[in-house]
């Protein structure tokens, strides 16, 4: 079993070596650069345990200004991505429930993500294909003012499908691998 620390170390490696590299996030390299991430490891693999953590981490989020994001990993649950939509649902509803709809967003990352309607062999969900199930907790205001000084960013998912199609599936999947 890996310590907490060796997993938020390769989550590091998965966001530098892929999500900055291939730069599926243009945002991203200034938080890592910043240190405004926040990497928190959630060991239990019961959905409700995941969900309370998830609700901390929101909670975290209000008191601590100086993170931007939080990147909640759950190494020991979750390995079917149908489990993990259903946990990805259940947080987006907490937070309508707890008030942080418009405050807080969440993005999804998991080592088998498919995006709807996509083939499973499909390099572009590589574009979302994490070492490890994750929940991304970002501040809404952030990314509002980050994609003001963006030029298109409505070309950026179309760019990440693009460039990793060019680069394959073989690539991608080596890229990400590497991270372990």
């Amino acid at each position: 079993m890996k310590s907490e620390s060796e997993i938020i170390e390769q989550t590091k490696k998965w966001i530098t070596g892929v999500v900055i590299s291939c730069n599926f996030c243009p945002f991203a390299a200034k938080e890592v650069k910043q240190n405004s991430i926040h990497y928190q490891v959630e060991n239990s693999t019961d959905k409700a345990a995941c969900l309370q953590a998830f609700l901390q981490e929101c909670t975290r989020l209000d008191e601590e200004e100086n993170i931007v994001t939080t990147m909640l990993i759950l190494p020991n649950g979750f390995e079917q991505f149908d489990d993990y939509l259903d946990l990805l649902a259940g947080a987006e509803t907490l937070l309508e429930e707890n008030n942080y709809e418009g405050v807080y967003q969440v993005a999804s990352f998991h080592p088998q993500y498919i995006f709807g309607g996509a083939p499973i062999n499909d390099a572009a969900n590589y574009t979302n294909r994490s070492i490890y199930p994750m929940l991304h907790l970002l501040r809404e205001e952030q990314i509002e003012q980050a994609l003001e000084r963006y030029p298109d960013p409505e070309k950026i998912p179309d760019n990440n499908i693009y460039f990793a199609r060019e680069k394959g599936v073989q690539y991608m999947k080596m890229l990400r691998d590497a991270c372990l």
